[in-house]
């Protein structure tokens, strides 16, 4: 039926939009991110809407990912029961405000 429409179907290998990430994938954007903007800016008390772009390759060249860096780091604070010893140490290390 799609055909009829003009639309074709997706190439073999072809993927069919945004790949999903594992929670563990998300958190270590968001703290490659955290430690970007702490590197840069001494702190980690970004705006509530900043966006860290970081190089997505880790070699300094390429694709850049967005990061909402100011969201992850307003909502840590109340998600700071559920997070493992070892995230919340990172963050601590940070400076991060509880």
């Amino acid at each position: 039926m799609l055909e009829t429409l003009g639309i074709e179907p997706a190439a073999e290998g072809e993927t069919l939009g945004p790949v999903r990430r594992s929670q563990d994938e998300r958190w270590n954007t968001n703290l490659a991110a955290a430690r970007q903007f702490h590197a840069r800016e001494g702190h980690l008390r970004p705006a509530r809407k900043h966006i860290e772009l970081i190089d997505v390759d880790g070699g300094g060249e390429g694709e850049q990912e967005a990061v909402k860096l100011g969201a992850f780091v307003d909502n840590s604070p109340r998600r700071a029961a559920k997070l493992s010893p070892e995230r919340r140490a990172a963050l601590d290390e940070l400076g991060m405000r509880w």
